[in-house]
């Protein structure tokens, strides 16, 4: 035994082993009258002292070394406690396993990094009954125990023959049990001894199956329950070595540049080559964002990815990149709007002429958001021919309401992952156009213009149309979900204002979460102001002109308005007054003679011949030939039905690019004539010996839609009479078979068109009045509408 401590002592001076030792070959003996009833209890962490057991045990607490000091210097007996949560700091008695050792202090080290090692011989097992004291250290009433030990049978034999078998495995494996440990248990042939002497040596996964064992005072069931933890020690080793053996076997060219690339790594961190400064950055800008709680989690999530990897992997600008981005966003930094109703109503007015009810409706969401404080921003829909002011009205509302103003132009776009973006784990990947523009906006709320939305289309990559179901919808797009981001952003406070030209090719739920407004084309004295206070002063700005430079009368507009455009907007206008620019720009750096103020005398030298011709009565003098009005995406345009009656048949021909619907209604024209032929002045026999060819001039235009079935009839008619029709008239209206006249839209358009085109008499349906009621006056002046019922309402009417 003397021998066996001076090696212990002699190792716990530089180097601590943990190499229980046991005197002679049996358990140590006491006289159980030395013992007392109460006993300082010393907490231990991670250690089990079992009865005979000289273990050394690091301290560090203040109690325990208080503790530890008062016991030597008096040569008293400790109570040796596990103590059940690791993680307390200064336990109680409820922290303490309920079973504990008696022991004396054999020797205490002092270690270089201030903590005490003492080395403890345990002596017998006791049951904690109260802790009745906790300073300076706990003090408490134990009970003792006694162990129970067997006589040594085959059992029993067998039982020591599988400790050994087991404990010397864990040994040869361990790299906490020195090796000296597996010689040891060769020798031992005293049952008690063996049993403690494994239970103190073994380190086992699950802490708390060692300390179970000093609750077993039969010795018998105390080396069952080692053997079952031996057991499954045995196990989980052989699974770490499979596991080690696996990976071990695995490690290929990747896994090598990866250790190399720690090396590197370690080698630029002691250069000063680390990122750890860059880190910091990041950190403090986060620390700038007003963001929620779990968007910090995951940030902080991503940055301890992009610190695990090293800056020469692609996977770490990928990080970095998705870092920044995120840092980027404005997350709930909002600009402030400007409420000041007359002041946005002044701005919007400056820059734009007419849009009345779009104006109203921008007024109408700032009243309302100065009343209450808040609200969620309405998504609009401007459509209309182009040229008449719908995506610049979107900057326009910007700076009334002093917001960041952001275009987004989807023409022509067919991947949904240009509006969600890409998962940020592709190659290229970037977050969706709706989140780039909040971005670059650096704002929360601004306005943006979704220009184009009918021009969406969708193939294999998806159908971005249906991923802006989610960004517009306002009880949706407050939790926003763009794949590259992979966090759900607030976009409620964004003003959305998309732009189309034919709503007919917006797919129904967009349609449906959008707020319809009709940007309607203007009429030629709005022009001519649009031009006087808009375009004018911009192109003479843009072409380094003033206004001494060059001016324009009303005349000149009115005429440059009649000749050589021909739109519904004022785009085609612009582009002549910048051409007139450009010439007088032109003839001012080559000295050459111009004149300052142009005159309609001069528009032929600036623009040439004029390129429109507005009588629309030319050939009307013929029979078979009546004015349509129709509307396109462009606007509204006239059209002229041209039918012609030959012998034959009774058959029907169409030519003209005619689309399925408009083919129709020539069909159901010719039918409800052939049924009504009185109407057209013949008897059947006379009819059924006639053809008729019915065609729509500028065959290379495609036409279609159902409006122009009035026209048909009236065409088919005056041709089969040889009748003219009253001239300055044209219609719209879808007829029945049963020959009644059905309402159309577009009317606004077509009115413009007729004015355009000197009609002075329009015929439309009955069910058409709302809407030219709905119109104002200044569009409908000096035209006359005709309405009716039936078709026989409209031949009566066109040639009396």
């Amino acid at each position: 035994m003397k021998d066996i401590m001076n090696d212990i002592l002699s190792a716990a001076g530089a180097e601590v082993s943990i190499i229980p030792v046991m005197q002679g070959d049996g358990v140590m003996k006491i006289d159980e009258s030395q013992l007392p009833d109460s006993l300082p209890i010393l907490a231990l962490r991670n250690a089990v002292l079992f009865p005979g057991t000289v273990y050394p045990i690091t301290i560090g607490r203040e109690k325990s070394i208080r503790l530890i000091e008062d016991a030597e210097q008096h040569n008293t007996f400790i109570g040796a406690v596990p103590q059940n949560d690791l993680s307390v700091e200064d336990p109680r008695k409820e922290d303490l396993y309920g079973y504990g050792t008696v022991a004396k202090i054999v020797k205490t080290l002092e270690m270089p990094d201030g903590t005490i090692t003492a080395i403890l011989q345990g002596y017998k097992r006791f049951e904690v009954e109260s802790i009745y004291d906790y300073d300076p250290y706990m003090i408490g009433r134990v009970r003792y125990l006694d162990d129970s030990v067997p006589e040594t049978d085959v059992q029993i034999r067998m039982i020591a023959e599988s400790l050994k078998e087991k404990a010397t495995q864990i040994i040869r494996t361990s790299t906490f049990v020195p090796r000296e440990a597996a010689n040891a248990l060769k020798g031992i042939e005293n049952f008690e001894f063996l049993v403690n002497f494994i239970a103190t040596t073994i380190e086992v996964e699950n802490f708390m199956d060692k300390v179970e064992l000093l609750q077993y005072g039969d010795l018998r069931a105390r080396a069952m329950k080692l053997l079952s933890v031996l057991d499954t020690q045995v196990e989980l080793q052989k699974i770490k070595q499979e596991i080690n053996q696996k990976v071990k076997s695995e490690i290929d060219q990747q896994q090598r540049e990866y250790y190399l690339n720690n090396q590197l790594k370690t080698i630029q961190e002691e250069l000063g080559m680390d990122d750890v400064e860059e880190f910091a950055q990041l950190r403090a800008r986060a620390e700038e964002k007003d963001w929620t709680q779990d968007i910090q989690e995951i940030f902080e999530k991503e940055m301890a990815k992009l610190e695990r990897y090293n800056p020469s992997s692609p996977d770490y600008s990928i990080q970095y990149n998705y870092i920044n981005f995120m840092l980027d966003l404005p997350w709930g930094k909002m600009s402030v709007d400007n409420l000041d109703l007359k002041n946005a109503q002044k701005v919007l007015d400056e820059d734009h002429y007419g849009l009345d009810k779009v104006k109203e409706r921008i007024i109408e969401y700032l009243a309302v958001l100065k009343l209450k404080g808040n609200m969620k921003s309405p998504i609009l829909c401007l459509y209309g021919p182009p040229g008449v002011g719908k995506t610049s009205l979107g900057k326009s509302i910007a700076r009334a309401l002093g917001r960041k103003y952001v275009r987004i132009a989807l023409g022509g776009v067919h991947d949904e992952s240009e509006i969600r973006g890409h998962r940020k784990t592709y190659v290229g990947a970037l977050p969706g156009r709706i989140l780039n523009g909040i971005n670059r906006a650096g704002t929360s709320n601004p306005v943006i213009v979704l220009d184009e939305v009918d021009k969406l289309s969708s193939d294999f990559k998806g159908d971005p149309s249906s991923a802006l179901l989610e960004a517009l919808d306002p009880e949706q797009n407050t939790a926003f979900h763009d794949n590259y981001l992979d966090i759900d952003y607030d976009l409620s406070n964004v003003l959305f204002i998309t732009t189309a030209n034919n709503i007919d090719s917006i797919q129904p739920a967009l349609k449906d979460r959008m707020e319809m407004i009709n940007v309607s084309g203007y009429l030629a004295e709005e022009k001519v102001e649009i031009a006087r206070h808009y375009l004018v002063p911009k192109q003479l700005s843009e072409h380094g002109l003033d206004s001494n430079d060059l001016k324009f009368s009303k005349e000149t507009l009115n005429r440059i308005i009649d000749e050589y455009t021909r739109e519904s907007g004022v785009r085609g206008l612009e582009k002549q007054i910048a051409k007139i620019a450009r010439v007088t720009a032109k003839k001012m750096i080559m000295r050459e003679k111009y004149s300052k103020n142009i005159k309609p005398d001069h528009l032929k030298e600036y623009l040439g011949l004029p390129t429109n011709s507005h009588d629309v009565q030319k050939g009307n003098e013929a029979p078979g030939v009546v004015t349509g009005l129709a509307w396109t995406a462009m606007g509204g345009e006239i059209l002229f039905i041209e039918s012609s009656v030959s012998k034959g048949k009774g058959n029907l021909s169409m030519t003209g690019n005619l689309g399925d619907v408009m083919k129709e209604s020539a069909q159901i024209a010719f039918q409800y004539i052939k049924a009504h032929p009185e109407m057209a002045g013949l008897t059947y026999e006379e009819f059924i010996e006639k053809d008729i060819h019915v065609h729509v001039p500028e065959g290379a235009v495609p036409k279609d839609g159902s409006s122009a079935g009035i026209t048909m009839v009236s065409s088919m008619v005056s041709a089969y009479r040889q009748q003219t029709v009253k001239s300055g008239i044209a219609m719209t209206g879808e007829m029945t078979l049963r020959g009644r006249v059905l309402p159309v839209g577009g009317i606004k358009e077509k009115i413009l068109a007729a004015k355009r085109s000197g009609i002075h008499t329009i015929v439309i349906s009955e069910e058409n009045r709302k809407d030219v009621d709905d119109i104002k006056d200044i569009y409908v002046k000096g035209l006359t509408f005709v309405y009716v019922n039936n078709i026989h309402e409209v031949i009566e009417y066109i040639f009396n």
